[in-house]
């Protein structure tokens, strides 16, 4: 079975700056015509297209306000209910082995990462994707610190193609991000390196299209937890609002000829 159209399961656009999110586990809708998967985790990430959606606007707000230019992130939204196709794992693990229209859905979604990806080397020189997901803050292992979002970059492997030394792991856009976390006192891991943290590699997305695999992109997990995307209100503004800002300065200067890629 065909589908009309990628955009009756898939939402994209094409920015005008080189940062792409992705968010794949964030679809609701249940479309019979695909069978559910027999395996895996078929949770719901809560609320994530809608924070994405968000994030994105509070983005372009500081390019309206701050620029001349009006400025916007690409995007990549999954309509599909987890349970239907995971878009977060390889092709084998990813849907019904029997469905064709998942097959075709699922394909469709990685080469529209694809294809924004090698826009924005095309255009930009560089790439960098945020792949967006939520945890329950009352699942994560015990012992671990509670924090309100995880980070993933695949052992930074997903950020920069060689390994980089100790001392120079905080000089990124990751380090960036936890450095004004640790700030705001919101707690973030990784963010203390004495303390036992809950870190996640990232999963097919992140290590897929950083680094380690395609020049010049660069991936990024971010897990949002339960608190900042259901239950509250002003920690939830106060997370946005510090990552737009972060995503603003970061790309502000887009076009000067010496804009370091070392900056992320």
């Amino acid at each position: 079975m065909k589908f009309v159209s990628i955009k009756d399961y898939v939402e994209y656009r094409k920015g005008t700056i080189p940062l792409i999110f992705s968010v794949p586990h964030g679809g609701t809708f249940k479309f019979e015509n695909i069978p559910d998967r027999t395996s895996g985790i078929y949770g719901v990430d809560k609320d994530t297209v809608k924070l994405a959606f968000n994030l994105i606007e509070n983005i372009n707000n500081l390019f309206k306000i701050n620029s001349k230019d009006i400025k916007s992130p690409s995007y990549i939204i999954s309509k599909v209910e987890r349970v239907k196709i995971d878009f977060n794992r390889k092709e084998s693990e990813a849907f019904h082995v029997k469905s064709n229209l998942a097959r075709e859905i699922y394909q469709s979604y990685h080469n529209k990462i694809r294809e924004l990806i090698s826009y924005n080397l095309t255009k930009f020189k560089r790439s960098l994707l945020i792949d967006i997901h939520g945890f329950d803050k009352a699942n994560r292992p015990k012992g671990f610190r509670d924090v309100e979002l995880v980070l993933g970059t695949n052992n930074l492997e997903s950020m920069f193609k060689d390994k980089i030394p100790k001392q120079d792991r905080g000089k990124n856009f990751r380090g960036k991000i936890v450095k004004k976390f640790n700030e705001l006192n919101i707690p973030i891991a990784p963010g203390l390196p004495s303390r036992r943290e809950y870190v996640l590699k990232g999963g097919y997305i992140v290590q897929n299209y950083g680094a380690s695999r395609i020049k010049d992109s660069q991936t990024m997990q971010i897990e949002f937890s339960d608190a900042i995307r259901l239950y509250d209100e002003e920690l939830r503004e106060k997370t946005l609002n510090s990552l737009a800002h972060l995503f603003f300065n970061e790309f502000n200067l887009e076009g000067r000829s010496d804009f370091s890629l070392e900056s992320f």
